[in-house]
């Protein structure tokens, strides 16, 4: 019964990936024009997820060390890594060309996918403590997801992947979630160790995307009006994500 509801959780927020289908009744015109405005809503969500709930989360449980800051920097390195191969395979295209994904999508991918892993650890650690503290994290893990993934599928559309394109690698991205709940339940209480090592790691790639790549992005854009409506955008990114802190 147990491996039930916490399977059927974490496939529940995983559907949440799939709230790109709403765009696909949008003309092509009108959702471009929203595409920086989600990557700016992204570059909030992710600062707000560090640093409201991933960091201050693992500090209250696990400490604040030298080891952690190696980790977070392990996250950033990682990423930096990653990318420069990213770039070095697709150097001779420009973005969006012959199909070719702006390397900053990806680089998110890679994050996000990191990201779920740990909030399919999270639902399974949850469940090992009892059915009623699984399905209370299970929806904070929901609320949790639901900005972040507009904004994750506003980054995959913006670097140039299709909409079924888009849609599908975030969907198979938030599957992950569900190899961390697998293992979080077969490992039972020895996952937290991995647990210390996973979520500064992963803090390390979120500020990595939110402050390398999405941030610069934001940056090619000089006119006034559409700066304020980005920075807005941030804001509330940011403010969604702080709002959260409600319902835990």
């Amino acid at each position: 019964m147990l491996y039930i509801y916490a399977i059927s959780s974490v496939v529940l927020v995983s559907l949440v990936s799939l709230i790109g289908l709403l765009t696909f009744s949008l003309k092509t015109k009108s959702l471009k024009t929203m595409l920086i405005y989600l990557v700016s809503f992204s570059a909030g969500a992710l600062f707000g997820d560090v640093f409201f709930h991933l960091f201050p989360e693992h500090v209250e449980e696990m400490g604040f060390s030298m080891q952690t800051s190696v980790y977070i920097l392990l996250g950033i390195i990682f990423l930096f890594i990653v990318e420069k191969v990213i770039q070095w395979r697709h150097c001779h295209h420009a973005p969006g060309e012959d199909g070719h994904a702006h390397a900053f999508a990806k680089i998110n991918l890679v994050g996000d996918g990191i990201h779920n892993f740990i909030d399919g650890l999270i639902i399974g650690i949850a469940y090992l403590v009892s059915i009623p503290v699984g399905v209370a994290t299970t929806l904070a893990v929901f609320l949790h997801e639901l900005p972040q993934e507009i904004g994750d599928y506003g980054i995959l559309l913006h670097g140039g992947f299709t909409k079924k394109k888009a849609l599908l690698f975030n969907f198979l991205s938030g599957l992950v979630a569900l190899a961390g709940t697998l293992i979080a339940l077969f490992l039972g209480s020895r996952v937290s160790s991995l647990e210390s090592f996973l979520v500064p790691f992963a803090i390390g790639t979120f500020l990595y995307i939110a402050g390398s790549d999405l941030i610069p992005e934001l940056h090619r854009e000089t006119r006034v009006g559409k700066s304020i409506l980005q920075l807005i955008a941030f804001v509330a990114g940011i403010l969604v994500m702080a709002s959260l802190l409600f319902l835990e």
